[in-house]
């Protein structure tokens, strides 16, 4: 069994203001509480490596298995503190790339050169696109070896607009993630706001928001086993 390649931003503000974000805690430790029980290995990778800063509201939304990993000193030291780089990144060694949000994501995953050709690397090889919540930028300008975008025609999820409407976040985001997906093809597909929901369509497996990972995870891992 192959790894799993979570990557996480290393944002630490919404552009332009004086607002801290970046790693949704929960969308990390829960995806990796999930790996561990099934003993899954998996490594951490960020567009610059290094430090990962969290979203302090991401704080607010704690439950034991969460605690339970964030004081674990193995994911501190690989998740927050010393992630890997891209140029370190084998994608053969992986048959999955999972992409936690947060909403600093926005402004480093999207457009990165590396973290794409890593994603499209592993999906060339049978491998698995997933992401949750804000995740979901990472894979909506990757495209096919054809040049063709990857989710057009693919039943794909992350945070709505309504859902960035409620967050208080619509004016301050670089662009919507529901309205992105669309005028690349994709079939978006939701549910209620801040409920759980995950969809996968063949290679993509999506969450709609923080409340999705262990759907998501749930998902991979019944395909990777």
């Amino acid at each position: 069994m192959k790894k799993v390649l979570i990557v996480e931003t290393n944002v630490n503000r919404y552009k332009n203001t004086n607002e801290a974000t970046g790693l949704w805690l929960g969308e990390s430790a829960e995806f990796v509480d999930e790996l561990q029980k099934e003993g899954i290995a998996y490594d951490f990778v960020s567009p610059n490596g290094g430090y990962v800063p969290l979203d302090p509201r991401s704080m607010k939304y704690m439950d034991e298995a969460i605690w339970n990993t964030y004081d674990d000193y193995d994911f501190v030291e690989r998740a927050l503190k010393n992630t890997l780089k891209p140029e370190q990144i084998a994608p053969q060694d992986y048959s999955a790339i999972y992409f936690t949000g947060g909403h600093g994501v926005m402004w480093d995953f999207p457009d990165n050169p590396e973290i794409q050709k890593i994603a499209q690397d592993i999906y060339t090889h049978d491998g698995y696109l997933t992401s949750v919540c804000h995740g979901i930028a990472g894979l909506l300008h990757l495209k096919d070896q054809e040049g063709h975008y990857i989710i057009s025609g693919k039943k794909i999820t992350g945070f709505t607009t309504s859902e960035e409407v409620i967050a208080g976040k619509k004016s301050v985001v670089p662009f919507l993630n529901e309205e992105l997906a669309k005028s690349h093809g994709a079939i978006w597909c939701k549910k209620r706001f801040y409920k759980d929901f995950a969809v996968q369509d063949g290679q993509l497996i999506t969450g709609q928001n923080p409340f999705s990972v262990r759907s998501v995870a749930k998902m991979l891992i019944k395909e990777i086993k």
